[in-house]
């Protein structure tokens, strides 16, 4: 009576139930097979497998995968039956930078709290579906701190495309045909500084005037990188190397396009690109990669837009 429910056990990271709540590759194979015909295994792994609670595979959405069964089409299913509107909230209140949600850390006591009002934002991301384990670390004193990522392409591109309503208003208007992976393919890197100037001038100046958001210092590439995922790219954010981590790294086509980002009014005209150049970020990638562009990104706060976009092969 004095310590709460606290008989049942929780299975959630047990690694022998890990598998509980979803579907298995050999589920797939073994049950629905006769369904697999015409579809892209693989593609259907990528969109759909991905969930991990300590167990030694991922699992499918059980949602998702069978409306795929019965649809024939590739789409968020999961993602639509709910818009995570608390969650965009949240995110942009506790103004979390957006790039970082693909890596976070995470303790057990973090990921066993429910109360909404005092929960942080990768505990929320994981009870609620967004985020899945990716790995299990431990602390210097022994205690296992857990990697968090997206689960697969469905989250990722979805919650991306949300948090990018969220944060730039009226972002629609600028995805044209055709489309951004069109134009990185092509190197066609001045319609891609134009989209770009045209997402940030989408913008309503109240909304830059009634939102603190928008003037905290990742603002600017979490807009960016939403932008990008919500095309459907490859990322991954501060990608480590030797050298240090450079801001967004996305590949495509064979090539690798690294990304620095600087707020000119915190940094000298041109040290986007010549950060790139000068700690190496790209030595890394030399062996496979065919191409390999440095992206400096300079943003202005007093302009509240994008002064600089400067470009080198590596």
């Amino acid at each position: 009576m004095f310590s709460g429910l606290n008989h049942p056990t929780d299975l959630t990271l047990d690694p022998a139930f890990s598998a509980i709540c979803g579907y298995t590759d050999a589920d797939l194979d073994r049950v629905f097979a006769p369904e697999l015909a015409g579809l892209d295994r693989e593609r259907i792994r990528d969109w759909y497998n991905g969930y991990n609670w300590l167990g030694e595979e991922r699992v499918y959405n059980p949602f998702g995968i069978l409306q795929l069964f019965r649809n024939r089409r590739f789409r968020p299913y999961w993602f639509e039956t709910g818009t995570p509107s608390f969650l965009v909230e949240t995110l942009i209140e506790k103004q979390v930078r957006i790039p970082t949600l693909d890596g976070m850390r995470s303790d057990d006591d973090l990921l066993s709290r429910f109360d909404v009002e005092d929960i942080t934002p990768e505990a929320l991301l994981f009870q609620t579906g967004y985020l899945t384990i990716l790995g299990e670390e431990q602390d210097f004193d022994g205690a296992p701190r857990y990697r968090l990522g997206y689960p697969n392409h469905e989250v990722r591109r979805s919650l991306n495309k949300s948090l990018l309503a969220a944060l730039a208003p009226n972002s629609s208007a600028v995805n044209r045909v055709p489309p951004l992976p069109d134009l990185l393919r092509a190197n066609d890197f001045a319609a891609i500084r134009e989209r770009l100037e045209g997402l940030f001038h989408s913008i309503p100046r109240e909304w830059h005037t009634r939102n603190e958001t928008a003037r905290y210092e990742g603002y600017y590439a979490s807009v960016f990188y939403a932008w990008l995922t919500a095309a459907g790219l490859d990322l991954t954010a501060e990608d480590s190397s030797s050298a240090g981590r450079a801001d967004l790294v996305a590949k495509l086509g064979g090539n690798v396009y690294l990304f620095e980002f600087k707020v000119v009014e915190q940094a000298s005209k041109g040290a986007a690109l010549a950060q790139l150049r000068s700690r190496g970020y790209a030595d890394k990638y030399r062996p496979r990669a065919a191409e390999i562009h440095l992206i400096g990104v300079e943003f202005s706060e007093e302009r509240r837009n994008v002064v600089a976009f400067e470009t080198a092969l590596a």
